[in-house]
């Protein structure tokens, strides 16, 4: 780690990673799609949202950072190890994070390298065939330096800018708008989706926790059905990130 790390400069790094390093792809999709993910992996994501995302046959992806599991984050319960394996059994996609949740933006090349590495193997002690396609910036935080190394690994890196992907996306900065209720209501979730469907894009909403009273970075079950139901509304289809990128040609 740099012990110099400062907010300032991550959030230097992270509009730089907006602009270089890019890695432009043309997404092919045939119509309208959305992803719903979750970051560090609350319980109550897997308790509470994953029943109503079920409800309307819709698989989600969830950015797992090992060192969290099972552990009180100062706002929620971590999911646990055996919640992780279900969810992968049960046809959602398991994502990565850094292992200790610790910032692009803080780790030189090689200690990025074993964060990723001990996450792998942690998910895939818990079920062999867990494979980790997609990455998710902890905090949202890109960074420039990274951002190479990174797309050498997964197939796509998420950020937390909000916005739709449509035409030429940079897969290793995803748009994502969140579906956080202190941050969109549900007429900004309508105008999301009206915006992918007029581009033919491809929305992603990011959240943490699903709770009738959330924590400041998650939702309420209401606001999760209200978006599920702005989908099927008007035939966006529901994709995990990975089959989004398939849809998609990537």
């Amino acid at each position: 780690m740099r012990p110099d790390w400062s907010p300032l400069k991550a959030r230097v790094s992270n509009r730089m990673a907006r602009h270089f390093c890019i890695s432009p792809f043309r997404l092919r999709n045939r119509g309208p799609m959305v992803s719903f993910t979750f970051d560090d992996t609350p319980k109550s994501a897997a308790a509470v949202g994953v029943p109503i995302l079920e409800a309307y046959d819709a698989r989600a992806t969830f950015y797992v950072a090992g060192g969290l599991v099972d552990k009180w984050s100062g706002h929620w319960d971590g999911i646990s190890g055996d919640e992780i394996v279900t969810l992968h059994r049960q046809g959602h996609e398991i994502a990565c994070h850094t292992f200790s949740h610790t910032r692009t933006t803080d780790l030189d090349a090689a200690t990025l390298a074993a964060e990723i590495e001990d996450n792998r193997r942690y998910l895939r002690g818990l079920d062999p065939s867990i494979r980790i396609e997609n990455f998710a910036y902890p905090y949202g935080l890109g960074s420039v330096l990274r951002k190479g190394q990174l797309g050498k690994i997964f197939h796509s890196s998420r950020g937390i800018i909000p916005g739709v992907n449509a035409g030429v996306a940079d897969l290793q900065f995803l748009r994502a708008t969140p579906l956080i209720n202190r941050d969109i209501d549900r007429d900004g979730i309508d105008r999301m989706f009206d915006e992918a469907v007029a581009s033919n894009g491809w929305l992603i909403f990011y959240s943490h926790d699903v709770a009738a009273e959330p924590s400041p970075y998650g939702c309420t079950p209401s606001l999760l059905r209200h978006a599920l139901d702005a989908a099927s509304r008007r035939n966006v289809e529901i994709l995990s990130v990975a089959q989004a990128l398939r849809s998609a040609g990537a």
